[in-house]
């Protein structure tokens, strides 16, 4: 959801939103938004923009919004990961019941290459965790 009941819109962007407040209480009953804001997930830090900057429960609105962002991302991060492995799955059935010899050769270095690069990294950081257990 971008828009919150306090009256500020947040368009998504690549690493944060830009924060808007919006306006519906005037002469002409048009939606105004002021931009007041660019807020960034990666960081936490919010800059205030134009002539307004945001109020105090605006800043606290805000840090709300990225608060929820970061558990939303993270959230997806992991789902992108069991659709990884269901993919993966899929691909190895396809690769084994339905694959021809010249379909298998346009991938099968690449995917190689992927798989032993996680591969490494997994049981690195798995036979890191266990050390960090032995300590």
């Amino acid at each position: 959801m971008n828009t919150k009941p306090d009256g500020l819109y947040f368009r998504v962007r690549d690493n944060g939103a830009t924060v808007f407040r919006v306006d519906t209480e005037n002469r002409q009953r048009r939606i105004e938004m002021d931009q007041i804001a660019v807020a960034n997930v990666n960081n936490g830090q919010i800059k205030p923009q134009g002539d307004a900057p945001p109020t105090p429960d605006e800043l606290a609105a805000i840090e709300a919004w990225l608060a929820a962002r970061s558990k939303t991302l993270a959230a997806r991060d992991i789902d992108d990961i069991f659709r990884a492995v269901d993919y993966l799955n899929l691909t190895t059935h396809w690769a084994q019941t339905k694959a021809s010899d010249a379909d298998l050769d346009k991938f099968t270095d690449d995917l190689l290459m992927a798989m032993h690069d996680l591969r490494s990294v997994l049981v690195r950081k798995k036979a890191d965790r266990m050390m960090k257990k032995d300590d």
